[in-house]
């Protein structure tokens, strides 16, 4: 059997190309995006437009209590607001689920905002801050 050993001093770390400054603007326009599907909902599906102000007001609340640019409290660490994050993607993902409209079609923008914030997370340097 060949054995090789990986030399792991010239492996450089690549850095991920969300920094906190645009991290604050994505959740921004994704607090808009909700509270616009409020809106829109609103007429026609009022769980869906319960859950979108829902989501809304708490990625409106953590920005702005956030130590990153736009923030204004700056209450909470730009590592900790990664929890937030994760937990506000669940709640945009199962939301219509546990809201009993998971196969409606007011559903298909909660599941389509969940996995673009997944991506966001992923793609963020939660220690640029």
């Amino acid at each position: 059997m060949i054995m090789t050993q990986i030399d792991h001093t010239h492996v450089e770390e690549s850095t991920k190309p969300i920094s906190p400054g645009y991290h604050a603007v994505l959740d921004y326009s994704v607090a808009a995006t909700f509270i616009g599907f409020g809106v829109a909902f609103a007429a026609r599906n009022r769980r869906a437009a319960q859950l979108a102000f829902a989501n809304g007001a708490m990625v409106l609340g953590m920005s702005l209590v956030t130590d990153y640019p736009g923030g204004v409290v700056r209450a909470l660490s730009f590592r900790g607001h990664r929890t937030g994050d994760i937990v506000q993607a669940l709640l945009a993902g199962l939301g219509p689920l546990m809201f009993g409209f998971g196969d409606e079609p007011e559903a298909k923008y909660f599941y389509g905002q969940a996995l673009s914030e997944a991506g966001v997370i992923a793609a963020t340097d939660w220690n640029a801050a």
